[in-house]
């Protein structure tokens, strides 16, 4: 094997695509990188049948509950069902900042998943609450759950499309939210 070597010059003068070429013939193999590709398509079957059936499965459920349901209900271990949802609430949001204050990548599944419990937490706040509760329910809904979700989700979406922008093998053609997976 003959080695080569490219100077700092010669990148330099290379054009975007003759750079991402580049990349693409220094990288691993896929079969180092990726998982074999029948386990990849079953998984992806799997995946795609249960979301699918899922959704197919809910819309008579949530029909037959909009019928059935009573308006009022006692609920047991309701105030461990509030804590411990709290408590999910707050290692989420300790994991997020943990991982923001780290500068790690991941930073971006708990800081999304941090956004939906809180939109989820601001709305069972306000549909369960008492006549004599609506209003500060409401208030903390729109001047706090409501606004930190939407940085948390924004910001965690932000994250991605820079990844996807910052990959060296990026199509800056496509769409960062149109780019497909690798496998």
């Amino acid at each position: 094997m003959t080695a080569a070597w490219i100077s700092d010059d010669e990148i330099a003068g290379m054009s975007d695509e003759e750079r991402r070429e580049l990349i693409r013939r220094l990288q691993p193999p896929p079969e180092r990188v990726l998982p074999r590709p029948e386990v990849v398509k079953v998984h992806r079957r799997v995946r795609l049948a249960l979301m699918v059936g899922g959704c197919i499965a809910l819309i008579p459920w949530i029909v037959y509950l909009g019928f059935s349901l009573p308006t009022e209900y006692y609920a047991r271990h309701w105030s461990m069902a509030w804590i411990g949802y709290d408590i999910l609430l707050v290692l989420m949001m300790a994991t997020t900042a943990y991982l923001g204050w780290k500068r790690r990548v991941m930073l971006l599944l708990p800081a999304f998943a941090t956004g939906i419990l809180l939109l989820v937490d601001a709305w069972f706040d306000i549909v369960t609450a008492g006549a004599g509760d609506i209003w500060m329910s409401i208030g903390t809904a729109v001047l706090g759950e409501i606004p930190l979700a939407g940085l948390q989700i924004s910001g965690a979406i932000m994250l991605l499309r820079f990844l996807v922008l910052a990959h060296p093998l990026h199509d800056p053609a496509i769409n960062p939210f149109r780019t497909r997976l690798p496998f």
